[in-house]
């Protein structure tokens, strides 16, 4: 009898090799650190938790839902990796998150007193953990919660998952791949209470918070990749932010002279503003290009920039999420430093809404040549699902 093989497990999955005590050279060799420029922050591990399993699985969920997909999933599992993926719902464990590899966090790379003061590793169950079939549980659970769009959602995260197995097959070693990438669910999984799936793993932060069944946010949704150039791995050509970029430089080409000289930041940007650890640090004053000034045109192709992270939320969540930043967009801003081609190490563009925020910035290659991105979309009132505390 032939075996239907998840997405999840295109590539073969060792067992989790993550590595203690890496030596503080490896972050400059294997992570993306942030790089030196006028007003760079640094990509951390962000407060550290002590991961205390008191939730449960087990509540009332509508039929086809993604609590109770959540709960399927879990019931695939054995009761000390429930234990491990079940955690408590707390600002401490949501903030439990980055850009780094986990070998990296594991290893002490984002300890207190090192760039940005970061503590502690991801929580949850490593996809290296898991069995055919509970990836596959995972997989039909992955999906429900993501978007439909080919290049957005679950298929952007399945060739980000591709790419990380490039990466450990092209000189990164066991630190990258998918088996390094974890899943946790804060809280109770259920039409009722608040819970968030988490999910993440280098480049990669998924932290959907839902409250009485419905979707409270998605932010702090980070991601990047490297290589950032199409590749083929796992059967098929990738290139994960192909359409997040996309929509980027064709804002930027879309705005005439004086609108790009509007919108131009005087500092260099070398990372993201709200990377990891950078909770609720936005800017009292937007700067840029105010949309409103837009042709119609042109707010199409702010909105369609916008629309390149909401639609990595399931469809529906999506619409919504999208139609709050429309009735926004007149009120936001578009700012800029570097180049418009978005090629350059140090190029930035920012979106700074009443509510919306996203960072697209250029770094450096750090397994390979060539520059790569890192980006976030956060919110001014939904990151963590609205929790502060």
């Amino acid at each position: 009898m032939s075996k239907t093989t998840s997405p999840l497990t295109a590539a073969t999955l060792s067992r989790r090799t993550l590595l203690a005590g890496i030596p503080a050279a490896a972050l400059v060799l294997a992570g993306c650190s942030a790089n030196a420029g006028t007003t760079s922050t640094t990509a951390t591990a962000t407060t550290g938790a002590t991961a205390t399993p008191s939730a449960t699985a087990s509540g009332a969920a509508a039929a086809g839902s993604v609590a109770a997909l959540a709960q399927a999933f879990q019931s695939t599992l054995s009761s000390d990796q429930q234990s491990t993926l079940l955690q408590q719902y707390s600002l401490a464990n949501a903030k439990l998150w980055s850009n780094l590899p986990q070998g990296l966090l594991s290893g002490g790379m984002g300890g207190a007193g090192g760039p940005g003061g970061g503590t502690g590793a991801r929580i949850g169950l490593s996809l290296g953990d898991l069995d055919d079939a509970q990836l596959a549980a995972f997989d039909t659970l992955l999906a429900a919660a993501t978007g439909s769009g080919a290049g957005e959602g679950y298929d952007e995260i399945q060739q980000h998952l591709n790419a990380d197995d490039y990466l450990a097959a092209n000189g990164g070693g066991s630190t990258y791949g998918r088996a390094n990438f974890y899943v946790a669910f804060l809280g109770t999984p259920a039409d009722t209470g608040t819970w968030e799936l988490q999910f993440g793993g280098h480049h990669l932060a998924v932290a959907n918070t839902y409250v009485d069944g419905t979707l409270a946010g998605a932010t702090p949704s980070f991601r990047g990749i490297e290589p950032n150039a199409a590749f083929d791995e796992n059967g098929r050509t990738n290139q994960p932010l192909a359409v997040k970029e996309a929509a980027f430089t064709a804002l930027l080409a879309g705005l005439s002279a004086d609108q790009l000289a509007t919108a131009k930041l005087s500092d260099v940007y070398s990372d993201l503003e709200l990377g990891p650890g950078n909770d609720w640090a936005f800017p009292a004053t937007r700067q840029g290009v105010q949309v409103s000034t837009f042709t119609d045109a042109q707010k199409q192709l702010a909105l369609a920039a916008i629309a390149g992270y909401v639609d990595d939320l399931a469809d529906a969540d999506a619409q919504a999420v999208l139609a709050r930043y429309q009735g926004e967009l007149d009120d936001t801003f578009i700012a800029y430093s570097g180049t418009t081609a978005l090629t350059q190490r140090n190029d930035y563009v920012r979106i700074d809404g009443p509510s919306v925020w996203i960072e697209f910035s250029m770094q450096n290659g750090i397994v390979l040549s060539g520059n790569h991105p890192h980006s976030v979309w956060r919110d001014r009132t939904t990151d963590y699902g609205g929790t502060q505390s």
